[in-house]
């Protein structure tokens, strides 16, 4: 997929895969444009999705907080936060975004093209939040509620069923028990909008890169890096 005309022409393909038709089909040409595709094309007037994805953050996360109270009668404030931070996070956006078979159709420069690792999970973690800002805009929240529901409800109930774990503070056992030294993290890249941003974390063990971690918040990252470590390690 190279330009907006190729996109148009794959519309009904990616409406058949969200399991919605979009009234302005321009929302949904928007939520697929990525930076880097606008600042090398010569077509004038062209918009990035930044904005739908401010957009599509929150209404992503008032669907899961809702999801959560109804669900969770008995859950705690801070244990109910603690959810939706895992279900909102990039990792689990692009998670929904490979479970819809999206990826393929965003919009990207040629730089980015080139890019297949760290900074393309930020990407399809991007474009999926666009995408619901879209359908928002396009329709409602309650409608919008629905399709996450009826798509993705069986990745949210997998990732609420995962076992919680403290993956830095068992890395760091092991690595002080190994190498008689802490792990160190690194930031390495740091992606998105002031309001959204997303870290990449880099941990290393006796001065080797072991894992790469990438999350809204440096905690998360880390985690995700220590964990990437210990499978590793496995």
């Amino acid at each position: 997929m190279y330009t907006v005309e190729s996109l148009r022409k794959k519309i009904i393909e990616i409406e058949g895969k969200i399991g919605y038709v979009f009234k302005n089909k321009e929302l949904l040409i928007l939520s697929f444009i990525h930076r880097s595709y606008v600042n090398e094309c010569r077509e004038k007037k062209l918009n990035h999705n930044e904005r739908l994805e401010f957009l599509g953050d929150s209404v992503l996360s008032l669907i899961i907080s809702d999801y959560l109270y109804k669900n969770y009668p008995n859950c705690p404030e801070g244990e109910l936060s603690r959810l939706r931070s895992r279900l909102v996070d990039a990792p689990s956006c692009v998670r929904y975004l490979q479970k819809l078979s999206l990826g393929e159709y965003v919009l990207l420069g040629k730089g980015e093209k080139m890019n297949d690792g760290r900074g393309r999970e930020t990407i399809y973690a991007d474009l999926f939040e666009a995408l619901i800002g879209a359908i928002y805009l396009d329709s409602s929240f309650d409608v919008t509620n629905r399709i996450v529901m009826d798509r993705l409800l069986d990745d949210i109930q997998f990732l609420l069923n995962q076992p919680s774990c403290n993956w830095k503070a068992e890395l760091q056992d092991y690595s002080q028990k190994k190498y008689q030294k802490p792990p160190q993290y690194r930031v390495v890249h740091e992606a998105g909008p002031d309001h959204s941003k997303i870290f990449h974390i880099t941990v290393l063990l006796d001065d080797k890169e072991m894992g790469l971690g990438v999350g809204p918040s440096k905690k998360e990252a880390e985690q995700a890096a220590a964990e990437q470590a210990l499978l590793n390690i496995k």
